[in-house]
């Protein structure tokens, strides 16, 4: 087995600083995970951290071209490594995340950071920046708000999707909501830990606040309507396509391999272009399987078991055609 297709994925990403509104930005890098930057009259709220603090560096950078303030509060949309990790190069500033999220790192967080930089090495540029897991200072239940002078940010647990704990950071007077990865864009959504059956209802959810400017977990910002209703009803598509091919194929019977091979025949020709398809499907399909056969709460991913994932899928065709091996 040569390995994941993400290993040799090493190429560098253009890094976009969009603004959304006065003091409300958008860092996105080509289908890279994004940040958001709420700067407030005291100092700055900065939504996901980055994979590493070398990377955090750059947000900060990004930040230092439109304000002074620095960096005082932390959001976190869910546990991922790949959005925590580079917390502690803001310093010792407030750490922000659901309960739900708290309780996951709990769980599976130590596996969760040598799984991710196992597979995606790229997006873990500078891990050695990295002093450990990230830690919430903050926790909540269902909602708080942020209070940045008059501006009104809302932190909000909008529901099960991409993980359990999914947050978005919503500005009801901007109508501007920073959603994590609840929402992609052009991104192909990463479901190894995701709740299929919640997902429409979460995306519901978002709809019901009415955001007209949206920043999805990977993809460029939406700057419009229209562009807001398609980063929603693509997500939607691709999420409840794929859980409807593979809980037909739990229903007739067939082996996680055949179920695979499947959804990808089914999905490559809509989906297949999409960013970082080829690394996430195999991981998508892995825990569709698993909730199609009723299991709620997501098996945690291990370094040990993408191996195993890996070569369990790597016995079907898909692996001859050179879909699983890169």
């Amino acid at each position: 087995m040569s390995g994941f297709a993400s290993t040799n994925d090493m190429a560098a990403k253009t890094v976009s600083f969009d603004e959304l509104g006065p003091g409300l930005y958008a860092y996105t890098a080509e289908g890279d995970p994004n940040s958001g930057v709420i700067v407030g009259p005291d100092g700055v709220v900065v939504v996901d951290a980055q994979a590493t603090p070398a990377m955090a560096a750059d947000v900060q950078a990004r930040i230092a071209t439109v304000t002074d303030r620095k960096v005082t509060q932390i959001v976190l949309s869910h546990y991922h490594a790949v959005r925590v990790l580079g917390a502690s190069g803001y310093g010792h500033v407030p750490v922000i995340a659901s309960e739900v999220t708290r309780d996951l790192i709990v769980e599976r967080g130590q596996q969760d950071m040598d799984s991710e930089i196992g597979r995606f090495p790229r997006l873990f540029r500078g891990k050695e920046s990295i002093p450990g897991l990230t830690w919430p200072t903050h926790t909540f239940q269902k909602r708080m708000t942020l209070w940045l002078g008059e501006r009104e940010a809302q932190v909000i647990h909008i529901g099960r999707s991409h993980t359990a704990g999914d947050t978005v950071v919503w500005l009801p007077k901007e109508r501007v909501l920073f959603a994590g990865d609840s929402v992609e864009f052009g991104a192909t959504p990463y479901c190894g830990d995701a709740h299929f059956t919640d997902w429409p209802a979460t995306l519901a959810a978002i709809r019901e606040l009415g955001p007209e400017k949206l920043v999805p977990g990977r993809g460029r910002a939406l700057l419009t309507r229209a562009d807001v209703a398609q980063g929603l009803a693509d997500t939607e598509a691709f999420t409840s396509t794929l859980f409807a091919r593979v809980r037909q194929g739990v229903e007739r019977g067939w082996a996680l391999g055949e179920i695979y091979r499947d959804t990808m025949e089914h999905m490559r020709p809509t989906y297949g272009s999409w960013v970082i398809f080829e690394h996430c499907m195999p991981f998508n399909v892995s825990r569709a399987y698993d909730e199609a056969k009723g299991l709620d709460h997501p098996r945690i991913w291990t370094a040990e078991r993408d191996i195993e994932m890996w070569r369990a899928l790597e016995h079907g065709a898909a692996a001859k055609s050179g879909e699983i091996e890169r």
